[in-house]
């Protein structure tokens, strides 16, 4: 037979259209977070010694992400979560009860024998929260209970999918379980969908796509919880005012969801957030609460996440910035610039004054003109600049020079501490 050739293209109504087609891309390869991550020192990966879709967090990176994570735990804790921590390991009959072993094997690291068991590195977090819940018996006013953790999980993934960090082999998830009534259920669904609103709003993201995911064909769980549920699911995407498609037919044969998908600077949808119910695992696990007649009852449960992945959302929040953070966000916040060797000692001291305050603070050693120290910090996106010379080193005084800003500010050092720690103000811990 005679051979084909795939063709693809791509068409444009107007020169317009593909002008800022073509822009976007040439903004995209710029961003790019595996370009961005070595030029700015936040991770990186040994394919060869490590091995592929794991990786390795540099200074830099381990600031970042240490903030991203302490933002996120001190948002989960205003919103009543309670934190957990789960091994990273668990025998086979696990994975078994809660059905990965069935359905999910091929995704599953291969088992390792200890002491006449097999175990297996954890692809979930959610059987272990189960097993929080069903460590004690629950009464109906305990309800709902939201156990959380950044859990670090292991999946087998194919060589071919990997890619920097947004697809990985080892990596954290925001992972979140609740655990509540029927009655319960919309203002749980609504009150995670106001969290997420607000967590990705404060990493700069504003616009959102919402898809429901409703019933298949082959399900578990009975037709009017089915109903009840995605009714639940839609009406609190409507109240949040959230754009909403419809995947009818979606959903997972264990309940119904919602995908969160934000939009990057560069109008690219990344689907992030999740909202699932799951009307399996509570009978595979004997999941029960007693009820007000004193009678046992099988909760409602959510598996939810907000970043999903906080490798994946890293490298998002990277190529969204293109590496220039916020100042509350970036790994190094002030660099302390002097014009000559003998400024070191007043510019340790500021340093220091700073450092004391919570501010990431640096002080190059290199002999270089001051020229080629700003342009040095310039390259590495560094947001604030605080220049210090003779005069600076007399009056006490600080010259202040902002990401994007040519011009310099004279602050005295007291002023200068306060106007860091003024902007280092995370938007998800209260005052």
């Amino acid at each position: 037979r005679e051979s084909l050739q795939r063709i693809r293209g791509i068409a444009f109504a107007d020169k317009k259209d593909l002008k800022e087609h073509l822009h976007r891309l040439q903004e995209a390869q710029k961003r790019d977070h595996r370009r961005l991550g070595v030029q700015h020192q936040l991770f990186c990966m040994s394919q060869t010694q490590v091995g592929p879709g794991l990786a390795m967090w540099l200074p830099n990176g381990g600031r970042l992400r240490t903030v991203v994570e302490n933002a996120l735990r001190s948002a989960h804790q205003q919103a009543g979560y309670e934190l957990v921590y789960s091994p990273h390991i668990a025998k086979s009959d696990l994975w078994k009860v809660s059905g990965h072993w069935d359905f999910y094997r091929d995704s599953m690291f291969s088992p390792m024998d200890v002491d006449g068991q097999q175990y297996l590195l954890k692809p979930m977090n959610c059987p272990f929260h189960i097993l929080m819940y069903k460590n004690t018996q629950r009464s109906w006013r305990e309800l709902p209970i939201r156990l959380a953790e950044l859990g670090t999980v292991y999946r087998y993934e194919l060589g071919g999918v990997m890619h920097g960090l947004m697809r990985v082999r080892g990596f954290t998830q925001d992972d979140a379980h609740i655990f509540c009534r029927w009655d319960q259920l919309q203002e749980e669904i609504l009150a995670v969908l106001k969290l997420t609103v607000r967590v990705l709003n404060a990493f700069g993201f504003e616009d959102f796509e919402v898809h429901l995911a409703t019933r298949p064909e082959k399900f578990v769980g009975q037709p009017t919880h089915w109903d009840q549920a995605q009714q639940a699911l839609q009406q609190a995407v409507q109240t949040q005012g959230l754009p909403m498609q419809l995947d009818e037919g979606g959903g997972a044969f264990y309940g119904p969801k919602i995908d969160l998908k934000l939009k990057d600077c560069l109008g690219r949808l990344w689907q992030c957030s999740t909202v699932q119910l799951d009307f399996n695992n509570p009978e595979r696990f004997g999941l029960s609460y007693i009820d007000e007649n004193g009678k046992p009852q099988q909760p409602v449960m959510l598996h939810r996440a907000l970043m999903g992945s906080v490798e994946r959302f890293i490298g998002i929040l990277i190529e969204h910035h293109a590496a220039a953070f916020p100042f509350w966000l970036s790994p190094e916040q002030v660099r302390v610039l002097t014009v000559a060797d003998r400024h070191d000692p007043y510019a340790r001291q500021l340093a220091q004054q700073l450092h004391q305050q919570g501010i990431r603070v640096h002080v190059p050693t290199a002999s270089d003109t001051l020229g080629a120290k700003i342009r040095q910090a310039r390259l590495e996106k560094v947001p604030t600049l605080a220049i210090v010379g003779d005069k600076e080193t007399e009056e006490q005084t600080v010259s202040v020079r902002e990401r994007g800003n040519n011009k310099t500010q004279s602050m005295t050092q007291e002023a200068f501490v306060k106007h860091c720690v003024q902007h280092n103000k995370c938007p998800l811990k209260p005052d």
